[in-house]
């Protein structure tokens, strides 16, 4: 298969999955908006995530084409290996944010009835959500031959390990039993590392 094909065919597996998501991800913002429960405790980590992505996004945009692509595509079975990566990361991502449903926030947040989740793909990492993204980004990185997405990929990952510790410091507060049980169980970001770390 041609390079230019293979360009075309990554640009629209792109598209649609960051399109998939942001779609998915107003909806549901505007959706919780009206219908989510209220918050009783709440830490101010998090909002600064938003405007911090939104930066970075207009940096990258502006920064000429030449710029934004300095990494230099792999063959095939790399582009190939990044579609799956990408397609698999969005449909995880995807089906992470249908079961929190109204309990998702922006924010740390502990909302009224607050439950805790453990099953569906919280049975696989504690932050489901997060994962899928990290995934999300690394199939983009494959297809795109790195660039400023490999860039962004760095970025994702200190900022959410900053976002982490302020949920599970709250939610140890919250379900100070229950959340260690799950945490010595489930990995925080990468499925199966608790598999490596108990041989």
């Amino acid at each position: 298969m041609s390079g230019s094909l293979w360009s075309v065919i990554s640009a629209w597996v792109i598209a649609l999955c960051w399109g998939l998501f942001g779609l998915v991800w107003v909806a549901g913002a505007l959706y919780n908006v009206r219908r989510a429960p209220p918050a009783r405790q709440r830490s101010m980590t998090g909002y600064w995530l938003i405007p911090a992505a939104l930066v970075l996004w207009l940096i990258g945009h502006e920064l000429p084409e030449a710029n934004r692509y300095w990494g230099i595509p792999g063959g095939v079975w790399i582009r190939v290996i990044g579609v799956v990566v990408l397609l698999a990361a969005t449909s995880f991502t995807l089906w992470a944010r249908g079961v929190l449903g109204t309990m998702w926030s922006a924010s740390v947040v502990i909302k009224d009835d607050h439950r805790l989740r453990t099953d569906g793909p919280y049975a696989i990492t504690r932050h489901p959500i997060y994962t899928g993204v990290l995934g999300m980004l690394l199939g983009t990185v494959l297809l795109t031959g790195a660039g400023l997405w490999a860039v962004w990929l760095v970025l994702f990952v200190v900022l959410v390990e900053l976002k982490i510790h302020s949920e599970e410091r709250l939610l140890t507060r919250q379900f100070p039993v229950e959340y260690e049980r799950y945490r010595s169980r489930v990995p925080q970001l990468i499925p199966g590392a608790g598999l490596l770390r108990h041989r």
